[in-house]
């Protein structure tokens, strides 16, 4: 790993990171797109999993608009957050409270991504690499755009059908008292 020195070092190390969190998004959600059970989270997942190939092929677009090669720098958090997404479907059993804990994994990964579009897209614009710019942005729009769906579906139908099929003493105590309000002191 060499260190950073520059603007450009620092830009092309986002553009690098990125890169291989798309690359590993792309093996990742077609696995939670199976795992989901409601059809409008499948079609949510494999929806994004299109946009997801393009925004792979705008940062090879901009490597090459830079004269550098389109190789991935191991992006940890992706690596973690996809592990996580692993777990979760490892944890639950196929319905409701899979697909919201889905829902939940897809947009920690989403919200990863916003933030790391909005960085580099400012950090080209800086640099003035703005063909960069204008891909950075289209790819920004989409993430926030996904983001938006999965907060749909979760808020449409899914987190409440997982609410509705828990099980146990701690759900029926939910759904008899209702949520505990939090108080001032609390």
């Amino acid at each position: 790993m060499s260190k950073l020195e520059s603007m450009d070092d620092l830009f092309m190390d986002e553009i690098r990171d990125l890169y291989d969190a798309e690359k590993q998004l792309t093996k990742a959600l077609p696995k939670m797109a199976k795992a989901s059970s409601s059809p409008g989270l499948r079609a949510a997942l494999e929806g994004h999993l299109k946009q997801t190939e393009r925004h792979v092929e705008r940062l090879e677009e901009i490597f090459d608009s830079l004269g550098a090669k389109s190789t991935g720098k191991k992006c940890a958090a992706m690596v973690g957050l996809t592990k996580e997404g692993d777990e979760l479907v490892g944890e639950t059993d196929k319905g409701p409270l899979r697909d919201a804990g889905l829902i939940s994994a897809a947009q920690k990964v989403e919200h990863y991504e916003i933030a790391g579009y909005g960085s580099a897209r400012a950090h080209a614009q800086l640099l003035g690499h703005t063909a960069a710019v204008s891909l950075l942005d289209m790819t920004l729009g989409e993430e926030k755009q996904a983001n938006r769906k999965l907060n749909d579906l979760a808020e449409g139908s899914i987190n409440e059908a997982a609410g509705a099929s828990g099980t146990g003493e701690a759900s029926e105590t939910r759904r008899t008292t209702g949520p505990k309000t939090r108080t001032a002191g609390d």
